[in-house]
């Protein structure tokens, strides 16, 4: 299985996603032209990823902003992270958010109380 490893743009966050190690990150802005287009491969591969998963997965999500449109795309991409963790998969999220970002938290906390993932908040000074 092929690693993703997409760079940023000012509109893209970057991602990597890694097979061998069992773990996903993005990082950035997530402000596409259009949210489903972008985020279609990335759940694509968790869905591959999935049938043969590492016994530990972890997602780390560092988003400086996002929106609308891309909050739905993290949620499904939650969701399908979700249906890993049900496989004998330990599956964690780090929500990564910066220490004046009550937004970017609250956020984090709302797809926490929504998806039964572990999920670890994280402060930061800079994302």
């Amino acid at each position: 299985m092929e690693n993703i490893n997409l760079d940023g743009t000012p509109k893209t966050p970057s991602v990597t996603f890694n097979f061998e190690n069992g773990t996903l990150e993005i990082r950035g802005r997530s402000i596409p032209e259009n949210s489903v287009e972008f985020y279609k491969p990335l759940n694509d591969w968790i869905e591959q990823y999935g049938e043969s998963p590492q016994p530990a997965t972890v997602f780390d999500v560092k988003l400086e902003y996002f929106n609308t449109s891309s909050s739905k795309c993290l949620l499904d991409l939650f969701k399908l992270l979700e249906n890993i963790n049900k496989k004998d998969t330990d599956v964690k999220v780090n929500w990564y958010f910066e220490k004046d970002d009550g937004d970017i938290e609250e956020a984090g906390e709302d797809y926490q109380a929504i998806i039964p993932l572990p999920f670890t908040m994280i402060e930061v000074e800079e994302i």
